[in-house]
Parts: structure tokens; sequence; C-alpha cells
């Protein structure tokens, strides 16, 4: 292959990474009942916590996060085991081990996927470190979490599944807090950094030809969230800036170093009114990327825009329906031509069989191919001649404790 082919396959859409940081997050704790380890004449005790789940993907005219997908597959898998200790009244640990199979990600390799060490000082102030999710947003933890939503997939213009591996956690330290003042409300705040490990195997397509060398030297970002003294609405905002390097390896071929910098700012609003829950964020982003090729068009400067509104209600103990609407554009300076939107209406029912084990079934009618693309644009198919309009439906079912 020669270079100039070789470098134009790898980007043949411009957006190397204008979807790589379109995710991550912290909110509430899974509703789960916990096993509890402890020993006698020990104030030390630990609580386990596991999922298993199981899913069915089936798409209409157009292939989405599994091959195969408009034929029915069922490489939608999770499965993990947490375990959280408090050492002393200020101290805790926690970590959790967790393996997924989506399409070719994953593959049931287990990992640690996250884990940390906590130093709580005050209320207002304390200290985490280790592989720590990035508060964002209001949804990002409870997408390793089933049972603590209603959905099967979050809005995927503000949590895009397919970048699940790569932005769900960052490995540093954390300050965070909490401030409750009767008239005004309370305050949770997080700010953070570090830096993000990407298996770019996990991201490169089988057979193209290049190997990639992906390396985040910092992560950097915050999130507050206020607790309004209007009962039931919480308000909040978040932001992260993310620095990428990455280097194109191609046989014969001088290497490639692409860097790129990503902004992201984020609002947020809740309101739960008794069984009612509404919904809805939206979020802006900026990505500048350079290449040290001049042969490669790949400079990029340009802002996208994402956004959804959701409602839930529940009906009964064992029965929640929910529906949300959902808006992506990659570039907001290019949004006609099916490859520049996705508009995505969801509409998802939960049942609750048992305390340990649920059952959700879902369907989406989509408008728009651009979330289609992989999480690097990396090799991406040519969405333009995708059939705009196609629908997606979900069965999962999930046991936990």
């Amino acid at each position: 292959m020669k270079g100039v082919e070789a470098s134009q396959c790898v980007w043949t859409r411009k957006r190397i990474v204008s979807g790589l940081f379109m995710l991550c997050a912290v909110v509430p704790s899974p509703r789960a009942i916990a096993a509890e380890i402890g020993l006698e004449n020990s104030p030390a005790s630990v609580e386990i916590h596991g999922f298993v789940s199981q899913g069915f993907i089936l798409t209409l005219r157009n292939e989405y996060l599994a091959p195969g997908s408009t034929n029915g597959s069922f490489e939608f898998s999770e499965v993990g085991l947490n375990f959280t200790t408090s050492l002393t009244d200020t101290l805790q640990l926690g970590v959790q081990l967790f393996a997924q199979d989506l399409g070719a990600s994953g593959n049931y390799t287990p990992k640690f996927d996250w884990f940390y060490l906590v130093y709580r000082w005050r209320d207002w102030l304390g200290l985490r470190a280790g592989r720590l999710k990035i508060p964002y947003g209001l949804y990002n933890e409870v997408q390793d979490v089933d049972s603590a939503r209603v959905p099967i997939l979050l809005p995927g213009s503000v949590y895009p599944l397919q970048s699940r591996e790569i932005l769900f956690a960052q490995s540093g330290g954390e300050l965070y807090g909490f401030v409750r003042s009767p008239a005004l409300g309370a305050l949770d705040y997080r700010a953070f950094g570090g830096t993000i490990f990407i298996d770019a195997a996990n991201l490169t397509p089988a057979n193209a030809g290049f190997t990639l060398d992906l390396r985040v030297p910092y992560v950097l970002g915050g999130r507050l969230l206020w607790e309004t003294p209007v009962e039931g609405l919480r308000v909040g905002g978040s932001l992260e800036v993310v620095r990428l390097e990455t280097t194109v390896l191609i046989p014969t071929v001088p290497s490639i170093h692409i860097e790129s910098q990503s902004l992201l700012l984020l609002g947020s609003a809740e309101y739960t009114l008794a069984d009612l829950t509404l919904t809805a964020e939206y979020a802006r982003a900026h990505v500048r990327q350079e290449s040290d090729n001049p042969q490669l068009s790949s400079e990029i400067d340009e802002w996208s825009e994402r956004a959804y509104a959701m409602a839930t209600y529940r009906v009964a103990r064992w029965f929640q329906p929910g529906a949300y609407y959902s808006i992506f554009f990659p570039d907001v300076q290019h949004r006609d031509g099916r490859e520049n939107v996705q508009h995505d209406l969801a509409m998802t029912l939960r049942f609750d069989i048992n305390d340990y084990w649920l059952v959700k079934l879902e369907g989406h009618y989509m408008h728009g191919t651009a979330g289609l693309l992989n999480p690097l644009r990396v090799n991406p198919p040519d969405i333009s001649t995708e059939a705009p309009s196609w629908g997606a439906f979900f069965l999962k079912t999930t046991a936990h404790f």
C-alpha cells in the first residue's frame, strides 16, 4: 500500500476523535441487595455487589453496535463483581471486576473496571485516588449498572455506548465534597485530573494495514451538582479537557503523528415528582486536531452538539415505562445530509420480576447515520450511503444482587 493511499485509508473521514470525548460520569449507586462479610470483633466489613446481563440486538436496514445486527445478535453481554469496604470512619476502598461483549469490543476479557482509595476528611472535603469514574453529566456511571436505570441504552448523543471503554474512567486523583444549606439546598462538587490508558488494539479494525499508538498526556475537569430548594429538582454542569496524541504506524511509510485537544461542556437538569422523572441534558464539544503529515487533510477545528430529553414513570413496583428523544450533530456548521445528524426516538418497558431479576424491551426509530461511526473514526463505513431512516430493537435481562 502506498503511503498516501494508506494515510487516506486511515482517515477517509476527518473526525478521528470528535466522538472520542463524549462520555464519562458519576451519579447514583445501583439499587441492589449487597452481601456483607464481616469479621468478628473487627470494625471492617466487605460489601459485595454483582450483576450479569444478556441482551439481544436486532436492527432494520443499518448495522448498529454489533456486526450482523440486521440478522439479530447476542453480542451484548456484561458481568461485574465489586467489593467495597470502610477501613476506618474516614478511609474506604473499592474495586470492580468487569467483562463485556459488545460486537468487536470486550470479548469477555476481564479487567479492573474501577478501583479507588478514598479519604474523607469532612463532608465538604475528601480525596479519591485510583481508577475513577469520570464525573460527567448525570448518568454515565450507570452504563455498567442496568438495574439503576430504565433505558437499555442511555441517550446515545450524550452517552454513546461505543465510547464506554475510552472515557469511562481516568487514572489519577479527585477532590470532592458535599455541602448542605437549609435555605439554599445542597451542592456536590468534584474536580479531577489524571490520564486515560487506551488499548488501541480494541479500536483498530482487523487487517487494517496499520497500528495505532494512543497516549493521553492529561485529562482534567469537574462537575457541580446543585440540589435546589425546589423539592425534586437538581441541576448541574460538567467540564472536561482531554489531550490526545496519536501515532499511526504503517509498514514502509514514515509514521504519522496527530495531536488533538478536546473541550466538553455539558448542562444537566432533572426533576422528580412522585413517580415521574424528567431529565434533559445539552452538550457542546470543541475538537482541535493537527497532523505533522502535510498530505493529510486532518486539521480539525469544529464544535459538535448533543442533547436529549427523557421521561420515566414508575407505574408499579414491577413496571416502569420510559421514553426519550436524542439529537446529535457531529459538526454544527454542517447540519444537512444523513451523515451529519442523528435523531433517536426511543421507548422502553422495564419489568422487575423480583428484587434480583429484571427484563427490558426497547425500540428506537433513528433518522440520520452520524451515530454509526466508531469512536476513533478509523476506516469508517461510508455512512452517507447508509439508509437515512432505520430502526433498532433490544431485549435485555439482568440478574443483580
